[in-house]
């Protein structure tokens, strides 16, 4: 996935427009932010953790609260604008069986999970 920020403030408001290729992230993971995202142009599937997979393709929306657990995977190269609030300091990815708890620059915090 590639971002392309428009506007990027994290104690308040981010719009970035993003480039997904065929494929998908290995980790599951969720995020520092809400986000409302317009799908433009293609379409993916969302994985979630605990729970069912989604298909989402252009012209549609969806709300990601920053608690869900999911990963996306894109069966073509898509395109989509993400509207994000802001951003907490400690998010979680569930990486090789194990939980991992993130800051900021995608950075590691020591000791278990959030």
């Amino acid at each position: 996935m590639r971002g392309y920020f428009l506007i990027e403030h994290k104690k308040t408001l981010s719009i970035v427009l993003l480039r997904f290729e065929k494929g998908t992230r290995e980790a599951f993971h969720e995020h520092a932010f809400n986000a409302l995202t317009v799908w433009l142009k293609g379409r993916v599937l969302e994985h979630h953790l605990d729970g069912p997979t989604k298909a989402f393709r252009g012209g549609q929306w969806k709300l990601t609260p920053r608690s869900t657990f999911h990963k996306l995977e894109a069966l073509e190269t898509t395109w989509a604008i993400s509207f994000r609030g802001p951003w907490v300091d400690r998010w979680r990815e569930w990486r090789g069986g194990r939980m991992v708890t993130l800051t900021h620059g995608r950075k590691e915090v020591p000791g278990p999970g959030v």
